[in-house]
């Protein structure tokens, strides 16, 4: 009767842990490489932009330009490099997948730190991407506002009459890439972002659950 009394210790499934232990495993190799494919293709993108975009001389002509464009596009290329280090995030993840199916596997604080490092480098890039955005909105919005209609009317050089002319700072084709590239950027981030986020619920979620 007394050993009745004793209340029962729960006991731990070796075949469920190991189990979980390979999908954790399976997770972490699949996700990896999603991640990793999306922002490589993503980041391609960026370097084609980056590449193309030629602005640096049109901007040391026309200040007002290189006012707003050239922060914004400091910003992008900070986020840019950024993600290349996300990308290796990214391989060390699938490794780590690998190595939990090996003898000596990783603990689960270090799956996570290694984790959590991948969501704070998506989160510094978003950030400056979001910043870099603003500005190059900013700017982009004070040259369309300066164009013919434009949103405080047309302006004219010297008189209204046969010898006035009509100016404004017209939105270029390459300054438009410099927005795609950032907003490219900036989802390559939020990819990295989220996908971090669930692996760091599937590995603290509990056992068959």
């Amino acid at each position: 009767m007394a050993a009745l009394g004793h209340a029962r210790r729960p006991t731990r499934n070796p075949m469920a842990d190991r189990l979980d232990l390979q999908l954790i495993s399976a997770a972490l190799r699949r996700m990896g490489w999603v991640r990793f494919w999306a922002q490589l293709a993503l980041g391609i993108v960026v370097v084609g932009v980056l590449l193309f975009n030629n602005i640096g001389g049109r901007l040391a002509a026309n200040s007002s330009r290189a006012l707003g464009l050239g922060p914004g596009i400091s910003l992008t290329t900070l986020a840019f490099l950024l993600l290349l280090w996300c990308l290796w995030q990214s391989w060390l993840i699938v490794r780590c997948g690998r190595a939990l199916n090996s003898p000596v596997r990783p603990s689960k604080g270090e799956t996570a730190r290694l984790i959590k490092r991948g969501l704070l480098a998506d989160l510094g890039g978003i950030t400056l991407a979001v910043i870099g955005y603003q500005s190059l909105a900013g700017s982009l919005f004070v040259q369309a506002s300066q164009q013919v209609p434009g949103f405080f009317g047309a302006q004219i050089q010297g008189g209204q009459g046969m010898g006035g002319r009509v100016i404004g700072l017209p939105i270029t084709s390459i300054e438009m890439l410099s927005v795609l590239g950032n907003t490219q950027v900036l989802f390559a981030h939020l990819i990295g972002l989220w996908i971090s986020l669930w692996l760091l619920q599937r590995i603290y979620r509990p056992s068959g659950s």
